[in-house]
This record gives structure tokens, sequence and C-alpha cells, in this order.
């Protein structure tokens, strides 16, 4: 909108260099370009303000497939004005002299212009598409058949409106639909998830069976090896044993030879003595039979006194006395005869 100041009954216009501003006084074009700021008054003066800047049309609408199903089509238009004086020539852009405000809504009328014509392409190219085509495919296919039906829509250069860009944002169907059509993917994702978990859970199975059978197969091995260790302790007690045995046996023979030997040796030695006691026995009665009685009667008193106990005292009765007196007397006498 112009910036109008007023001074004594004069007004000032100023423009914006986005704005292209037409001033007519008695029919007289007297201004025309962007950006302008000049003096009039406002009994002679008739003004238009045409915007000159690229402006966003943002539009929604509702389009029928070819199997009868309904989508809200998202579109947004980009278009400037190229030609000033055609638009205001066509169109309504004269703004108040007093206030700088449209008398008309020019830019309403120039949405409805560009929103039913791209409509109306949108529409023939749904038309024959169906929805799930259309879903895949029809942003694009909506997209080029608006920018292409706006670039050879008359009506648009005429009115010196020039189309810069078309963007389709969305094509949605109904709430129902679309639940209904993102079933059977939700459930081809579910079931790929479930695959996954199936197959995750298969893996593990195999890993934990492979850990458990790596166990068993450890186990097993251990197993073997205290059996090998086992025999092994056997085989190694039993030569020991043997070892043992070996050498008892020949520790017992050398005991039994020393044994035999030192037997040999006292039966030897016995031998020897016994005829050494032998000889010298005969020698001793070789010697007592050469010996007479008294000397033998003398030399077994002797021994008797030897082997008999420790007498402190003797009392000799006079019958004792005198019966040993008689013997002894008695046998001398006896010995004497024998003598004789």
């Amino acid at each position: 909108m112009a910036d109008i100041t007023r001074r004594l009954g004069w007004r000032h216009l100023r423009g914006a260099p986005t704005t292209h501003i037409r001033h007519h006084r008695s029919g007289r074009l007297v201004h025309d370009g962007p950006g302008l700021s000049f003096w009039y008054r406002s009994l002679t003066a008739a003004l238009s303000e045409v915007p000159v800047d690229d402006r966003e049309l943002a539009m929604t609408f509702h389009a029928r497939t070819s199997d009868f199903q309904d989508v809200a089509v998202q579109a947004t238009v980009t278009y400037r004005i190229s030609d000033p004086a055609i638009a205001a020539a066509r169109l309504d852009f004269s703004i108040d002299p007093d206030t700088g405000v449209w008398r008309g809504a020019p830019l309403e009328q120039l949405a409805t212009l560009l929103t039913e014509t791209a409509q109306q392409h949108a529409l023939d190219v749904l038309a024959r598409t169906p929805l799930s085509a259309a879903l895949v495919d029809g942003v694009a296919a909506v997209r080029e058949r608006i920018t292409s039906g706006l670039a050879a829509e008359p009506r648009l250069p005429a009115t010196g409106i020039e189309v810069v860009a078309v963007r389709v944002v969305a094509l949605r169907p109904e709430p129902e639909v679309e639940r209904a059509l993102r079933t059977p993917a939700r459930e081809q994702i579910q079931q790929e998830a479930d695959r996954a978990t199936y197959e995750r859970r298969a893996v593990a199975v195999e890993r934990e069976r492979a850990i458990a059978e790596n166990e068993l197969a450890s186990q097993i091995e251990l197993a073997r090896r205290e059996e090998q260790l086992v025999e092994q302790r056997g085989t190694n007690a039993r030569r020991e044993a043997e070892e043992h045995a070996a050498a008892d046996a020949v520790r017992a023979g050398a005991e039994a030879a020393r044994t035999v030997r030192l037997a040999e040796a006292e039966a030897r030695a016995a031998r020897e003595v016994g005829r050494a006691r032998a000889e010298t026995q005969a020698a001793w009665l070789r010697v007592h039979a050469e010996v007479d009685v008294a000397t033998l009667h003398a030399l077994t008193g002797t021994r008797l006194a030897e082997n008999l106990p420790r007498i402190e005292s003797v009392t000799v009765s006079p019958d004792v006395l005198t019966g040993l007196l008689a013997k002894l007397g008695g046998g001398s006498d006896g010995e004497r005869g024998a003598s004789a």
C-alpha cells in the first residue's frame, strides 16, 4: 500500500520499489513506474498501484480419480505481474487518493483465476488416473499438467500475469481410504519386522546351539583328557609298583643271600667252635684220665667250690665232723690199699 501524506490540500504519494504506480490526471497518464514519489491533488488524480513482486498463492482443492475416490490436492503457484499497464487496464488496481487503499480486490480476482485454472488442469489429469497411481506418481503428473496448462492459458498473458513456478505439495485421499491403504503396507512392514525378529531369534538359537555344542565338545575333550590322565596315572602307579616290587625283590634277595651267607658263616664258626671245644674237651678228658683220683677229687671240690654260692659262715657240729673224718679216714685207707 502506498504511503500518502497530506499538506495544505495537496497529497504526496511515495511508492515502494515492488509496486508499479500509474497516475492519470484528466485522462492523461502523468506518472508511470515503480517506486515513484510525487505530489497530486486528490480531486483530479486517478491512481493505480500494481504489485510487481513475486507472490505465492497457496491453493487446496478436491478432485476425483478414475476409480471415484476423492483426493485433496495441495499446491502453490508462484506468479508475478509482468505487464502492470495491461493488468491495471484489465483489473481494478485503483487506490483511494486519500488513503492509498485499493478500491477493489484485484489480488483475490487473480487468486481465483489462477486457482480455477490450475484446478481445471489437475481435475483433468486426475480423472484419468486411478487412486493407487495418483498416490505414487500423481504429484509429478499434476505439477507438469498445471505448469503446462497455465503456460498455455491465453487469459493470463492477456491480463499481464506470468507464472514463475508451480509446486504440488501433496495428494491426500480421504482419511478412511488412507488408513485402508496404509493397512497392507503396515501389515507387510509388520511381517518384515516379524520375519526379522524370527530370523534374529533363529540366529540367536543357532548361536546358542553352537555355543552349547562347543561347551559339550569342550567337556567331552576334557573328559577324554581326564580319562587319559587317569590311565596315565594308573600306568605310572603300576610302573611304580612294579619298580617297587622289583626293588623289594632285589632287596629281599640281597637280604636272603646275606642271611644265608651269615648263616653259613655262623655254621662254619659253630663247627669250628664245636671242633675246638671237642678238641679241648678231649684234651681235658685225656688230661683228667692221666690224673689220679685224689687229684680229681680235689679238682671236683675246687670246681664245686667255684660254683657254690658265697658262704659267710659255716657251723660244724661234732657229729658232722666225726662222720666226715671217718669218711676221710676210710677213704684214705682204701686208697692206700688200692694203691698197694
